[in-house]
């Protein structure tokens, strides 16, 4: 609490009435909005920064703010200043009624009633209403004090829609207002976006920029899931390099998180060998004296399941101490078990009977083409001449025929292979 004063103290002067000898809780609430804000904004940017002492202290200003802007006389916004930070307050976590209230009060214009009806759909949870009078609006707003609060406003409302023109916006953002909390969270955002864009040069950009100034943001968690996104996603020979260098920012234990991240993204999603080096380094990073070794052992175990070395895999995985697992990892291995039973498993009676046919399987295979309702493919014999025909009419070569493998083998691997989907299926529900 007491780092929290202090942060407060610094606040450009703002509040130092407040603070002075024989002064009341009262003069807090006697300053211009606009000074209030100050503070407000200096306390947020502390608290992406690193103080989280501050967190207390934000909600006390948003509180006092509130009743300042709720009380005050009609007139006192007649300053610009006042009628913007109105503006911001409500876009930096305050009570959108309260923006509301001002503006039916409001005879003498001060507030833009198209920047009030954008932000009231936005902060009612209907962005997609205010997009296009935003759109508008933004370019008179842009070098304004609330300019980059409501380019970040609208990269929100479109970034469902329009990834690329909200990155646009964001860009601006940041721009505009370098180390805050608003850049911060542009950074944050642009990252996922560029993900999901399919640009995964801005991502690995936007991520070395969030590494370098917001890694003790208490937002940090959500950089880190999107960046394990992106690299998971882009993960090759020639991301490597822009991934190790991100990652120099971080410290040891950071660097063991995300890369147990990536690890369990990648076992789930069947990357075996992303998968394994992730685990490795892990596991390199690791002192021993924590649940890293258990979770990178248990990660580079699921990806051995579904290959020769199930055995050892199932028992290495087996022997990690509960207590070593978070409640979703405890999951998962249950899950790895079960595909390991069920490779295991011998085949029922029933299974080996699904191979039995009453006549040659390119006779099966050329009907079901004629019919139109196979697949025009057989595990076990040649395509029936028809659908060769019908294949080299298309333009595509016929693959040459492999010899024919046991169908009791081939009946049991398929009802593996389907017992495996399912199974991932479940998983990446567990994960969301």
């Amino acid at each position: 609490m007491l780092k929290a004063i202090r942060t407060l103290l610094l606040c450009a002067g703002a509040l130092a009435p407040f603070f002075a000898p024989g002064a009341h809780a009262d003069d807090l609430e006697n300053l211009p909005p606009y000074k209030m804000l100050r503070s407000l904004q200096y306390i947020q940017d502390s608290i992406v920064l690193g103080d989280h002492s501050a967190a207390e202290m934000q909600r006390f200003m948003l509180a006092a703010i509130d009743r300042s802007l709720r009380t005050a006389d009609p007139s006192i916004f007649n300053d610009p200043r006042n009628a913007d930070a109105a503006f911001i307050y409500a876009m930096s976590g305050g009570n959108p009624e309260t923006l509301v209230y001002l503006a039916n009060r409001d005879i003498e214009g001060n507030f833009d009633s198209r920047v009030v009806d954008a932000l009231n759909h936005y902060l009612a949870g209907k962005g997609g209403l205010m997009v296009e009078s935003l759109e508008k609006t933004i370019p008179e707003y842009r070098n304004s004090r609330i300019g980059p609060y409501l380019h970040l406003t609208a990269g929100n409302a479109i970034a469902m829609q329009s990834p690329a023109a909200a990155l646009k916006y964001y860009d601006w953002a940041r721009l505009v207002a370098p180390g805050t909390n608003i850049e911060e969270a542009a950074l944050r955002r642009s990252i996922a976006l560029a993900t999901r864009g399919g640009l995964p040069e801005k991502g690995f950009d936007y991520s070395l920029a969030y590494a370098r100034r917001f890694l003790a943001s208490p937002y940090a968690s959500q950089f880190a899931d999107a960046f394990v996104e992106l690299a998971v996603v882009n993960y090759s020979e020639t991301t490597e390099d822009r991934i190790q260098e991100i990652l120099s920012f971080m410290d040891s234990p950071r660097q063991r998180e995300v890369y147990l991240r990536i690890a369990r993204r990648a076992a789930i999603g069947g990357m075996q060998s992303l998968a394994r080096l992730a685990s490795e380094r892990a596991a390199a990073l690791s002192d021993g004296t924590e649940a890293g070794p258990a979770l990178a052992n248990l990660y580079s175990g699921l990806v051995n399941i579904p290959s020769k070395g199930i055995l050892e895999a199932v028992e290495e995985i087996s022997a990690i101490p509960e207590e070593a697992l978070s409640p979703r990892d405890r999951a998962l291995r249950r899950a790895a078990e079960v595909v390991a039973q069920e490779v295991l498993r011998r085949p029922e009676p029933d299974s080996l009977a699904q191979a039995t046919v009453s006549k040659p399987v390119s006779e099966t295979v050329a009907e079901d083409v004629a019919a139109g309702t196979g697949s025009g493919e057989s595990p076990f014999a040649m395509p029936a001449p028809e659908a060769i025909s019908e294949v080299a009419a298309g333009g595509e070569a016929a693959a040459p025929a492999a010899a024919s493998p046991d169908p009791a083998l081939e009946a049991f691997l398929d009802a593996g292979r389907s017992k495996l989907g399912e199974i991932d299926s479940l998983l990446e529900e567990e994960d969301k």
